[in-house]
C-alpha cells in the first residue's frame, strides 16, 4: 500500500490527548499542531483512525500543496491533481474552503465555488459530463485550507465529523460532544479502573453521552462501528477488502468487551432527559449493559456491591440554570453528596467557572484545559478522600475579615475556617458591605505601606477631580502588586467606596493574601473618613461569558451620581460592575459634546449612560438597544431622572441580530453618532452562536457603519487586550485610533483598559 500524508482535527487543548491516541494505534512521526495533529500512514493507518479515534473530528489525507496567490492559482492547482483517480463523471462530492491571512481570497464561499468550477470543468472537458454536488453525503468530499500564501487540498476520509457516533437521536442538542465526553475519560484515568472492574456513575447523565462513551471505552468499542458513512465509501481508491477486515476485527472485539463490562449507572432528575438517555443506548445496542434511572443529586448514591471507581459528570455550568445561585446551591449539594456516599471513588466533571468548583469542599489535582465549544472550561478531578475536604470558605467580606483574623492568630490556612449561612447567601449576591467592628481585636491587620500609597493616589487625583469636576474616578488599580485590588470612589449625597479583589495567581498563597485584603480593608474607612457600611468588596475573577451584566442580589439599593451635568444611578450590591464604566467616561463626555441635533444609536448600551449624555448633549433622537430587559430598564431609569423631552427609543435585542437586520433594509436607519461597545465574548443563553470580538468584528463594525448618515462618526470601543482590529478587511472605512485621547488620568497607570477607535465612511462610500 501506498503512503499517504495524513491529518487529523481535534477540539483545541486536545492535540496531546489524540496525539497519545494515534500512538496507541501504532502510528509513529506524529506531529501535534493547533488543533490537530499530522502523521504518515497507508489506507489501513487511515481507516484505522476513522474508526477507532474517540478525540478526533476529521481525518485528511493530503493530495497537494500548492502556492496561491491570486484567484487563478487557487483554480490551478485544484487542476494539476487528476481528478478521475477520485471520482467517476457520474459521481458527487462537495467542498468545504477555510482561509486564515489570506490576500487572495478571504472570502469561503467564493473560494469553495473557485474549487468546484476547477473540478466540474476538468471532469466535462474529458467526458463531456459533470459530476454533481451533494453536501449532506457526497462520493468524496474535499478540504482546500488556505493559511497566508499556501493552500493543502485534501479528501476528508471521515466524511462528517467523528465525534458523530451514531447513537444519538440528531434531533436532540447535547450539551457536550461524544469526542469531549471520552477526552474527559480518558484525563479522568477511566481506561485503567475499568480494567480494574471500577463502576462507573453519572450523576447528572443528561442525555447519556457520558455512560455511553465509558462503556464504549471499558467494551473495547470502536466509536465508528455504528456510523455507516465515512468520506472514503465512495471514492474510487476505496479498499473495501481492508476496511471490512478492520470492521470484523472491531465486531470481534467488542463482543468480547462487552463480556466483562463493569457496572455502568447514570442518574438524572428529568424524566425526558432519562426517556433520551435509554433511547440512546437502546441505540447502541447497549440495552441492559447500562442502567439509568430517574433520581436527585442527593439521592445519587452506589449500590453496596458497586466497586468503587469513578463518579464523573457535566453539571450545570450556570449559564444553562440561568440563576447563579441555584447553581451555586446545586454544587454544594453536590459537595455533601460525594462527601456521604463516595468515599474511595474517584470524581471528574467540567465546569467554566473555577469559583463553583470550591463550592465542592473538596481539594481538586491540578485543572486540565478543555473547550466545550469556543468556551474555556477546567476538567476537576478528585479523590474523595477525608484528608481532601474543607469547608468552602466565606465571601461575604464580614466573615472573611473574621476568619482570616481568627486563621491568622491560630497559625492555621482559612480554608479550615467554616461559613455560615449568612456568609453564603452574601456570597451569593457578588458583593458584601464592610462591617469591622470587631476586626483587629488582639491582632493587628494594618497594611502601612497600602495606606500610604492610597492617601498619596487620593491627595494627587482628588484635586486633579476637583478641578474637572469629577465625582466618581479610580484612585487606586494594583499599584503594590501585593495588594491587588481596585479601588473607586463614587461621591453623590454620600461617598461610597467600590473595591475589586482582583483572583491572586496561583503561585501566591491564598491564605496570605486573604490577610493582605483584610489589611487594606481595615485601612479604607480612615483614609476616606466614611463609615465602614459606605465601603463595598467584589471578588473579580477571570469573565466567563456575560458574567459582568449578571444579576448577584437582589438588594435593589441605587445611588444617584453625577458626571458631566447628567444624573446617573449606580448599584453596588446586585451586579459585579456597578452600571456605569469609569474608564469610558471621557468617551461620553466627547459624545455628549458631539451630539447636538444629531441620531444617536447606543449598541450594547449596559445601562445607557452614554444615551444620557447625547440627550443631554441636545441629540435630536436616541436609540438605545441591549439584549437585557433589565439594563433597558436601567437606562430608562436614568433618563427618566434626567427629564429630557427629546425622541428616545429603547429596544430589547441581540445587537448582532438587530444590526445585521437593520443594516440590510433597503431603506436604512440613519444615524449621525453612533457608540459600539460590544463584549469580548458571549455565549448568552440567548443568543444562537458564540460571539468573539476579535473573529467577530469586522462583519459587526460594518454592519454598524452601514447606519452611518454622510458625515457621521462610529465609536468603537474594546477591552480586550489583545485585539487587532483587520484594518484591510474594512478598507472601505476611514478607521483612526483614538485610544490615547480616551484613557482618562485616574486610569493613565492602565493604558490597555480599552482601545478605541474613531470610524467614519470614506467618501466614496458615503
Amino acid at each position: 500500500m501506498p503512503t499517504y500524508q495524513l491529518f487529523a482535527t481535534t477540539p483545541k487543548a486536545m492535540e496531546t490527548i489524540l496525539t497519545e491516541e494515534l500512538q496507541s494505534f501504532g502510528i509513529k512521526n506524529i506531529k501535534a499542531t493547533m488543533a490537530g495533529v499530522s502523521f504518515h500512514g497507508d489506507l489501513e493507518t487511515a481507516y484505522r483512525a476513522c474508526l477507532w479515534s474517540r478525540t478526533a473530528n476529521r481525518i485528511f489525507l493530503v493530495l497537494s500543496s500548492f502556492a496561491v496567490k491570486t484567484q487563478e492559482d487557487l483554480y490551478n492547482g485544484v487542476q494539476k491533481i487528476d481528478w478521475f483517480e477520485h471520482l467517476n463523471p457520474e459521481d458527487s462530492f462537495a467542498v468545504s474552503f477555510s482561509a486564515k491571512n489570506s490576500q487572495a481570497i478571504n472570502n469561503t464561499h467564493f473560494g469553495a465555488l473557485k474549487v468546484k468550477d476547477a473540478i466540474v470543468d476538468q471532469m466535462r472537458a474529458k467526458f463531456q459530463r459533470r459530476p454533481g454536488i451533494n453536501t449532506e453525503q457526497p462520493d468524496i468530499r474535499i478540504n482546500v485550507y488556505l493559511q497566508g500564501e499556501t493552500a493543502q487540498l485534501s479528501l476528508d476520509l471521515s466524511g462528517e465529523s467523528l465525534h458523530r457516533r451514531g447513537y444519538r437521536d440528531i434531533n436532540i442538542k447535547a450539551p457536550i460532544k461524544e469526542n469531549l465526553a471520552a477526552a474527559m475519560l480518558l484525563r479522568s484515568g477511566w481506561p485503567e479502573i475499568a480494567i480494574q472492574n471500577g463502576s462507573l456513575i453519572d450523576p447528572m447523565c443528561g442525555s447519556g453521552t457520558l455512560l455511553l462513551e465509558g462503556a464504549m471505552i471499558a467494551a473495547d468499542y470502536a466509536p465508528g462501528l455504528l456510523r455507516d458513512y465515512f468520506g472514503f465509501i465512495g471514492w474510487k481508491k476505496h479498499d473495501a477488502a481492508c476496511w471490512k477486515r478492520l470492521r470484523d476485527e472491531a465486531i470481534q472485539r467488542k463482543t468480547a468487551g462487552l463480556a466483562k463490562l463493569p457496572v455502568i449507572v447514570g442518574f438524572d432528575q428529568n424524566r425526558h432527559t432519562v426517556n433520551t438517555a435509554l433511547q440512546h443506548i437502546a441505540n447502541a445496542g447497549l440495552q441492559n449493559k447500562i442502567h439509568v434511572e430517574r433520581r436527585d443529586i442527593k439521592a445519587a448514591s452506589p449500590a453496596e456491591n458497586w466497586k468503587p471507581g469513578l463518579l464523573i459528570c457535566n453539571p450545570p455550568y450556570g449559564e444553562r440554570l440561568g440563576d447563579e445561585q441555584e447553581t451555586a446551591e446545586l454544587y454544594k449539594k453536590f459537595g455533601e453528596t460525594l462527601k456521604a456516599h463516595f468515599i474511595g471513588w474517584k470524581a471528574a466533571m467540567i465546569i467554566s467557572n473555577p469559583e463553583l468548583g470550591f463550592r465542592l469542599g473538596i481539594r481538586s489535582q491540578k485543572p486540565i484545559t478543555l473547550f466545550n465549544g469556543a468556551l474555556e472550561c477546567k476538567l476537576l478531578r478528585l479523590n474523595i478522600e477525608e484528608s481532601n475536604f474543607f469547608i468552602p470558605k466565606a465571601k461575604s467580606l464580614e466573615e472573611r475579615i473574621s476568619q482570616v483574623t481568627q486563621a491568622s492568630i491560630a497559625g492555621q490556612s482559612d480554608t479550615e475556617m467554616l461559613s455560615g449561612k449568612d456568609a453564603d447567601k452574601e456570597f451569593e449576591s457578588g458583593a458584601a458591605r464592610f462591617a469591622c467592628t470587631d476586626v483587629g481585636k488582639g491582632h493587628e491587620l494594618g497594611a502601612p505601606s497600602f495606606a500610604n500609597r492610597l492617601k498619596k493616589n487620593l491627595k494627587k487625583l482628588s484635586k486633579w477631580a476637583k478641578q474637572n469636576n469629577i465625582t466618581c474616578y479610580r484612585v487606586y488599580d494594583a499599584d503594590l502588586p501585593e495588594y491587588a485590588v481596585a479601588i473607586d470612589i463614587y461621591q453623590g449625597d454620600r461617598t461610597w467606596i467600590n473595591v475589586q479583589e482582583y483572583e491572586p495567581p496561583e503561585s501566591i498563597d491564598q491564605h496570605k493574601a486573604d490577610q493582605r485584603l483584610a489589611g487594606l480593608l481595615a485601612e479604607i474607612p480612615g483614609i476616606f473618613e466614611i463609615n465602614p457600611d459606605q465601603v463595598f468588596l467584589k471578588i473579580r475573577r477571570k469573565q466567563k461569558s456575560t458574567d459582568q451584566y449578571e444579576r448577584h442580589g437582589g438588594q435593589g439599593h441605587f445611588h444617584v451620581i453625577e458626571e458631566g451635568g447628567c444624573k446617573l444611578l449606580v448599584n453596588f450590591e446586585d451586579y459585579l460592575d456597578t452600571g456605569l464604566f469609569l474608564d469610558h467616561r471621557p468617551i461620553r463626555l466627547l459624545i455628549q459634546q458631539q451630539a447636538e441635533g444629531k441620531r444617536f444609536l447606543n449598541l450594547f448600551a449596559y445601562t445607557g449612560s452614554a444615551t444620557v449624555h447625547a440627550a443631554v448633549g441636545g441629540a435630536r433622537s436616541t436609540t438605545t438597544v441591549d439584549m437585557s430587559n433589565t439594563y433597558i430598564n436601567w437606562a430608562k431609569n436614568n433618563m427618566a431622572l434626567n427629564k429630557n423631552q427629546g425622541e428616545n427609543e429603547f429596544i430589547q435585542a441581540d445587537c448582532l441580530e438587530w444590526l445585521e437586520h437593520e443594516a440590510g433594509l433597503p431603506y436604512r436607519r440613519q444615524y449621525g453618532l453612533i457608540f459600539l461597545d460590544p463584549p469580548t465574548f458571549s455565549n448568552s443563553k440567548r443568543m444562537d452562536d458564540v460571539f468573539d470580538i476579535q473573529k467577530d468584528h469586522v462583519e459587526l463594525i460594518r454592519n454598524a457603519a452601514a447606519l452611518l448618515a454622510s458625515g457621521g462618526v462610529l465609536y468603537f470601543s474594546t477591552n480586550f487586550r489583545r485585539f487587532k482590529i483587520d484594518s484591510p478587511a474594512l478598507s472601505e472605512l476611514n478607521i483612526q485610533e483614538i485610544t490615547a485621547a480616551t484613557i482618562p488620568e485616574d486610569f493613565a497607570r492602565n493604558p490597555k483598559i480599552h482601545y478605541c477607535w474613531r470610524i467614519q465612511k470614506n467618501e466614496a462610500q458615503s
